[in-house]
């Protein structure tokens, strides 16, 4: 760099002014004329005051140079030169789209999506609760419809992030580096640089809170990084952080930017009209509304309020990618019944503004209906949608178009009501000998004894034939699902409900899903794939209530039972006994002997059915803490992967 922008660079105000301000002695004759001066101060100013832009290499004027520097002529070479600068540092996208304010956007996220809720507010933590069940989360990547899936291969363990430094006694807020031990769906399990091998102070945290910086932030924001107060067995924090931090994964600097692209709503549309499976009548379907969409799940208000009691509109949440929502116009178009606008009072629907289309659908597997193809007296397996836990014996009673069947169950009364539609590539619907191949218990038509029950000696009896394996969706990649991990799961009997579950069962695509705190009578068979599966954190993440288990002690509290899943209610099918309907959380019916009921598990008594709404605590406000002494901070430099970044790293002062 020449020397001359230099001097220019260090002119001091005296200098300018000296310049600026014109002698009184200039009207004088005596003296030189206005004209003769203009060209003296032509002549002589390029000399004192050209200078050099650091980054094109152009030349001019100082006064006319951008910033108070001058070191550059234009803005945009000014942007360019911070920008290359900013690439060497490893920090561009960083310094472009600053994280300070990531936090504040989730919070506001959050807040509005428990506003629009009206929801209470459950305490419940995840890592508490991972830790006295010993048990690990489902990675995020093994859920393709939640937020940051494809993105999740950049979180791993070893990562290190920088923090709130909860063991610093300071007045103000500091931070300091942290290794990710443990990664639990959206939660980390963390450790303080410094404490090694010590576990005691390790602490989860949210990996999409907004809590969580990459190794850099602090010196690009200006906050302070201080070590833990209880460490006191490192010298040389330089030299200690060099090799920690030399070759070490840090969070993306893009990773709070795609996450808020990620939690954008998807097209479909508050207003929009969709057709659903009937909860009363499974069999049939009938129009919707969408009346809120929340983290993709949708709560849907019926079109025709005819059938609801009076002054209440019932609805029904699913997810936007359920196999039990069509656009308008599928019923019609596969022949599948729909429910027909009662003309009691056709005035007292709900309207929507637009109808769905078949672009906002995710299209079935092209199945083959030429040829050999299921046809209407099949027998297969299937799993119940009025009872998940179970895997029946079932026919085939219609084939619908574009490859979609209506299946009844065996093991109850032969209604049309009961029929159920799955497409030929449904995973539900699995050919004889499956449940025997994998050791499940298989739902016996009435009138079998399941302990001597053949598939041999049943397709005799009734003259029929099983449907041929050949027909059956067996594709199976693989997953990262094991058993005994937990997750977030939507209780289909109560689909507005998201509950805290354990995976009991792999077999093959299939996971049977155990919620906690609740007997094994409620278990549900679902698709690895289903969206009504969540990882850890994800009802934090968008703001949505999570059901903690029944029992279960939080902060002092016990937190009651989200829903008096009472035995009775879902025992073995009976003859001529009505069916649950996950359809519907108020389908169900009551049963009068609740005082015979044991509750579940810990302190808290079960309500009865009569008050089946989720019934939580109000929790006490959280206390501020009390400020702190302040204390001495010094700063030092650090050099981390040839990156020059000055890094405020403050020593509490020992006495």
């Amino acid at each position: 760099m020449n020397s001359e922008p230099k001097e220019s660079n260090i002119t001091t105000p005296s200098q300018i002014k000296s310049n600026e301000i014109v002698p009184s002695g200039s009207h004088h004759t005596d003296g030189p004329s206005d004209e003769e001066r203009q060209k003296q101060g032509e002549q002589e100013q390029p000399k004192e005051e050209t200078t050099v832009c650091e980054m094109c290499g152009a030349t001019g004027c100082s006064s006319s140079f951008y910033s108070k520097s001058k070191r550059f002529c234009n803005i945009t070479c000014a942007r360019s030169f911070a920008s290359r600068f900013r690439k060497v540092a490893g920090l561009t996208r960083l310094q472009e789209n600053p994280l300070t304010k990531k936090p504040k956007v989730l919070r506001k996220f959050i807040k509005a999506r428990l506003a629009e809720l009206d929801a209470p507010v459950a305490i419940f933590d995840w890592g508490d609760y991972l830790e006295k069940e010993t048990s690990l989360g489902a990675s995020v990547s093994c859920f393709r419809h939640v937020p940051m899936c494809a993105q999740w291969d950049d979180i791993s363990v070893g990562m290190k992030v920088e923090v709130l430094n909860s063991n610093a006694v300071l007045p103000t807020k500091v931070y300091w580096i942290a290794t990710v031990i443990k990664v639990a769906g959206y939660k980390a399990l963390l450790r303080y640089e410094g404490f090694e091998h010590d576990s005691s102070r390790d602490f989860w945290c949210s990996l999409v809170s907004g809590e969580l910086h990459p190794i850099g932030w602090c010196a690009m924001t200006g906050k302070l990084l201080v070590p833990p107060q209880d460490v006191d067995n490192i010298l040389d924090w330089k030299e200690y952080l060099m090799k920690k931090l030399v070759g070490a994964h840090t969070l993306p600097v893009e990773f709070y930017l795609k996450l808020s692209e990620s939690l954008k709503q998807e097209s479909f549309k508050v207003g929009m009209r969709v057709e659903v499976v009937d909860p009363k009548y499974v069999s049939r379907t009938r129009k919707a509304v969408i009346a809120s969409i929340t983290g993709g799940r949708l709560r849907l208000l019926y079109t025709d309020q005819s059938d609801s009691p009076e002054n209440v509109i019932t609805d029904f949440w699913c997810h936007q990618a359920s196999p039990l929502l069509h656009p308008i116009g599928w019923s019609k178009q596969v022949g599948h019944d729909i429910k027909t606008p009662s003309v009691k009072s056709p005035g007292a629907g709900l309207k929507g503004n637009c109808d769905s289309t078949y672009n906002l659908f995710k299209k079935p597997r092209f199945v083959f209906m030429e040829g050999c193809f299921f046809e209407e007296g099949m027998k297969i397996e299937a799993i119940d949608p009025l009872n998940l836990g179970s895997i029946c014996v079932a026919t085939i009673h219609k084939v619908l178009s574009d490859g979609y069947l209506m299946v009844g169950f065996d093991s109850g009364p032969s209604l049309i009501s009961d029929w159920f539609c799955y497409h030929a590539s449904s995973h539900a619907i699995l050919p004889k000998g499956f449940c025997r191949k994998n050791n499940i218990p298989l739902t016996v038509p009435r009138g079998f004894d399941p302990k001597t029950f053949t598939w041999e000696h049943y397709l005799k009896e009734t003259n029929s034939t099983a449907a041929p394996p050949h027909l059956f969706n067996t594709d199976f990649p693989g997953h990262g699902i094991s058993p005994n991990v937990k997750l977030e799961a939507v209780d289909l009997m109560e689909p507005r409900l998201v509950c805290v579950a354990t995976v009991k069962r792999c077999v093959g695509r299939l996971l049977l899903i155990h919620f906690d705190g609740w007997d094994d009578d409620f278990d549900q068979w679902v698709n690895y794939e289903s969206p009504d599966l969540y990882p850890i954190g994800w009802c934090e993440l968008i703001g949505y209530q999570l059901q903690p288990p029944p029992g279960l002690v939080v902060e002092n509290q016990a937190v009651q039972a989200k829903k008096p899943k009472l035995p009775l209610l879902r025992k073995k099918k009976r003859k001529n006994t009505k069916k649950r309907s996950h359809l519907l959380p108020h389908a169900k019916e009551d049963n009068g002997d609740d005082d015979d009921q044991k509750p579940p598990s810990g302190n808290v008594t079960v309500p009865p059915p009569s008050k089946r709404k989720t019934a939580l605590p109000n929790m006490p406000p959280v206390q501020p803490k009390g400020e702190p002494e302040e204390q001495e901070i010094a700063t030092v430099e650090v050099k981390v992967e040839e990156v020059e970044m000055e890094t405020l790293i403050s020593n509490q002062t020992t006495t």
